[in-house]
């Protein structure tokens, strides 16, 4: 059992979440160390029955719910249906997505259209679902699942990175937006671990152009050698972002994420500040 209560403190009241993509890796893990710790969750996944487990061994602290988080309405109706089936929502937590497999010249504008309704649409749709509720409330935690790669970039997934980028821009925002309503945002951030996230079910492939084969084996065969982190390991550190009193905006998970963001973004700096005169230039004169 996780522990319900921090050094020092009152214990943390019972919360409720409604987390998205519960089916498997880091949603699945959350969805039920919330639920061992004696939380309640709306669970959801497109495939019912790839969580109707849940049911047999949380009984009344969960809810399971199909849900496609491409589809506004049926959004909108799974988040309506959570709030009232538990009468409140503490943490809403956008975690269902994929990574699209494919160079900048392989993906189509189809495959790219794609990956942004699932990564970048689809949790605006819940955010715009959840925030009337919230706001009624006087409270709340929007939490979503990004990834170091919304700082850093990796070739053959770039349109992944690209909607973890936007995924971050959006939050941030938001953050700003909400704060004066008592809504908290926190943008959970791992490395790279070893969840299902790199599964046939959880990729989708760009069709392949042969001029980038041999790059691909490459790329394909280091990330194969990358250290990988422990899923399990993960939720008293989510635990502890979202008990805090002032939860942080940006989380980590993971040893490997701010040596290598760190890096990424003293070159950033070092090459702003090379060309500072030449852009400096480019301001034109004081009218």
């Amino acid at each position: 059992m996780i522990p319900q209560e921090k050094a020092g403190s009152e214990p943390v009241a019972s919360k409720v979440w409604f987390i998205t993509g519960t089916s498997r890796g880091f949603g699945r893990v959350w969805a039920e160390a919330a639920l061992k710790r004696g939380d309640k969750v709306a669970a959801t996944a497109r495939n019912l029955d790839s969580i109707a487990d849940l049911t047999t061994t949380y009984g009344d602290n969960v809810l399971t719910l199909a849900l496609d988080v491409t589809q506004p309405e049926q959004v909108k109706a799974a988040v309506e249906q959570a709030h009232a089936h538990f009468g409140r929502l503490d943490i809403v937590f956008n975690n269902a997505g994929y990574s699209l497999v494919g160079t900048i010249e392989e993906a189509s504008a189809d495959d790219i259209r794609a990956l942004y309704e699932t990564n970048v649409i689809g949790p605006v749709s819940v955010i715009q679902a959840a925030l009337p509720l919230l706001r009624a409330q006087g409270s709340g935690h929007i939490v979503g699942t990004s990834s170091n790669l919304g700082h850093v970039t990796l070739p053959v997934i770039g349109y992944y990175c690209s909607s973890k980028w936007a995924f971050e821009a959006i939050h941030e925002s938001l953050a700003a937006e909400v704060k004066p309503f008592g809504i908290n945002v926190t943008i959970i951030e791992p490395g790279a671990y070893a969840t299902e996230f790199g599964s046939q079910e959880s990729l989708k492939f760009a069709k392949g152009l042969d001029v980038y084969t041999d790059f691909k084996n490459q790329f394909f065969g280091n990330l194969r050698t990358m250290e990988r982190g422990n899923p399990e390991a993960t939720p008293d550190a989510l635990f502890a972002a979202v008990d805090a009193e002032n939860p942080p905006l940006r989380f980590f998970l993971g040893s490997h994420n701010l040596p290598s963001v760190r890096a990424a973004y003293a070159e950033r700096m070092a090459t702003w500040e090379a060309w500072e005169s030449v852009s400096n230039a480019a301001q034109g004169a004081v009218a």
